[in-house]
């Protein structure tokens, strides 16, 4: 058997007598132990077999709540299959188109069933048109429990997590029961897990990786307290975030920057002192690389006032690839930044050190970049060169990771996919530098824009551009135009409230171009202004800049020519 689905049985009929889930907040929160939601995974895994489900299975889930979601991915470890989180269709889905892509998911990973809960069970018509089975987890719920457990292998596949590259098409990152358990037991001895008192808050969907590992399979595995919400109730009101963390005494959170953005901002409007106690909180992850360190100071600015101690912030670096984690920053030790010489890292590709009292410090002389931390345990790193060279510490390359936590590959549209070279190295995509062993990301190698022999990383420019009064926070993307040739720029795409009144964009539009050009010192070549809610984003509410180049290509023109 393998350690993972011993180590999740194990503490189900033992700490997770006492532990559970809280779900169903703000309106109808329910406690369940997570012995009774095993309990219900028997159950739910006695209906998959007796339906006929074969070891080895791959079972694509669409469910809401996670009420739902926790026993049936339980169930389908239980049965010795794999699981996979589909995304999840919005009011404003085409549902042919959503089906369309969803048979293509499902003959990608080779699943010929889908699990259905509520409120997805409706689709159950489309899925029938498209000739794909389904089970209702309503109708699952009812049947034996599984009498015995089905033996799984360190090797063979329990996660299936969905992710999209530059195009449409898209693949899965295979992620073994070793690797899930390496990853897991790793992230809780880390960050020094009681599992008797941590209390664990999250709003993360659980078709991300971030929401599915780090905020239920670790709960479900250790038996800790969850506090499990939909994003759909944190983006109806983002303040629900403190007030479950306040009523529930949560240790354990996790978002992106958009999201400590905007409660940073709502916490700091409210009036009344004593409308949250954060005072037990000790982990507010922030795996969003590069880290935005205004937002992160929003919110611990906010928070103060509500007893938060600032060293609860918690930078990480993760990637679906090494299952979730890579690094953590040491604990409790809050945002630590590394601020380097502009010029040496756009230029040369090194990362000059700003000391303190240096009076660059606070110009656009100079980059700042969040500490990670060192790999966790199972996992290396190193830093290449374009040649596959080994560089040295605070030269900027490639990252590469080593390690039981990396996939052994993807499944594509076009067949699996290695990422792993003959020594087991995997390239990430990521370009950084190392500090005493700790990582720091720059950016993404697709990503940086390359003009006048110089390596512009977009955060830079979209940092510049959202301070600039009338952006909304998180939201400014710089995009990468013309990539590769002598014609290389970029373009940086906003959104405002201002959108829409002609002579507010015209003047916001030239603040963000002056405002970046000092940054930078380039121009870009254009500046697009959106209303709100108009960027693509990815599911736990990063912006996607090269989605964004190609949505609003014709607009970027278009402001270009004027």
């Amino acid at each position: 058997m393998s350690r993972f689905v011993d180590t999740l049985v194990g503490n189900a009929t033992d700490r997770g007598q006492r532990r559970g889930m809280v779900t169903g907040e703000p309106k109808e929160p329910v406690r369940r132990t997570w012995a009774q939601v095993h309990e219900e995974a028997r159950r739910i895994a006695g209906g998959l077999v007796s339906g006929g489900l074969k070891p080895g299975s791959a079972v694509a889930v669409l469910a809401a709540a996670p009420v739902l979601i926790a026993p049936t991915v339980q169930a389908v470890w239980l049965t010795g299959g794999s699981v996979t989180m589909l995304h999840q269709p919005t009011p404003r889905t085409d549902l042919a188109e959503w089906a369309e892509d969803t048979v293509k998911v499902l003959e990608m990973i080779g699943a010929e069933l889908v699990v259905l809960g509520e409120p997805f069970d409706q689709l159950a018509p489309v899925l029938e048109g498209k000739g794909i089975g389904y089970r209702l987890i309503s109708e699952l719920a009812d049947a034996e429990p599984l009498a015995e457990i089905v033996k799984t292998d360190e090797g063979d596949t329990a996660l299936l997590q969905l992710t999209s590259g530059s195009t449409a098409e898209p693949k899965a990152v295979r992620i073994t029961y070793g690797n899930l358990y390496t990853n897991v037991k790793a992230m809780v001895d880390r960050a020094e897990f009681e599992f008797d008192t941590d209390v664990m808050v999250s709003w993360l969907p659980t078709f991300h990786d971030m929401g599915m590992v780090g905020f239920l399979t670790v709960p479900m595995t250790f038996g800790v307290e969850l506090v499990k919400i939909t994003p759909v109730e944190f983006l109806t009101g983002p303040l629900i975030w403190p007030e479950l963390i306040s009523k529930y005494g949560g240790t354990t959170t996790a978002a992106p920057n958009f999201a400590y953005a905007i409660v940073g901002k709502r916490m700091a409007r409210v009036e009344d002192d004593n409308a949250y106690d954060l005072s037990k909180l000790r982990i507010a992850l922030n795996g969003a690389e590069p880290i935005d360190e205004t937002a992160v100071a929003t919110f611990v600015d906010a928070g103060k006032r509500f007893k938060m101690p600032p060293e609860c912030v918690f930078p990480a670096y993760g990637m679906a690839e090494a299952t979730l984690a890579v690094s953590f920053a040491p604990l409790f030790t809050g945002l630590t930044l590394d601020v380097v010489e502009a010029d040496a890292l756009e230029a040369d590709n090194r990362a000059v050190p700003v000391p303190e009292g240096d009076p660059r410090r606070g110009t656009d002389e100079v980059r700042s970049f969040a500490l990670l931390g060192r790999p966790l345990d199972g996992l290396e790193s190193d830093i290449v060169d374009e040649s596959g060279a080994v560089l040295g510490e605070r030269q900027v390359g490639e990252i590469r990771l080593r390690g039981e936590a990396v996939t052994p590959g993807y499944l594509t549209v076009n067949g699996p996919l290695d990422t792993q070279d003959a020594d087991g190295w995997m390239k990430t995509g990521d370009l950084g530098y190392l500090v005493d062993g700790q990582i720091v990301i720059c950016g993404r190698r697709k990503d940086v824009i390359i003009m006048g022999g110089r390596n512009l990383y977009p955060t830079d420019i979209e940092r510049a551009a959202g301070s600039v009064e009338g952006v909304r926070a998180g939201n400014a993307v710089a995009v990468r135009l013309d990539a590769g040739s002598r014609r290389e720029r970029f373009a940086v795409v906003v959104e405002s409230k201002l959108a829409g009144d002609a002579t507010e964009e015209n003047r916001l539009a030239k603040e963000i171009a002056a405002r970046v050009r000092d940054a930078v010192d380039m121009r870009p070549f254009a500046v697009v202004v959106l209303p709100a809610g108009s960027l693509p984003k990815t599911p736990s509410g990063k912006v996607k800049r090269a989605a964004t180049a190609v949505q609003y290509a014709d607009k970027i023109a278009k402001n270009a020519d004027a």
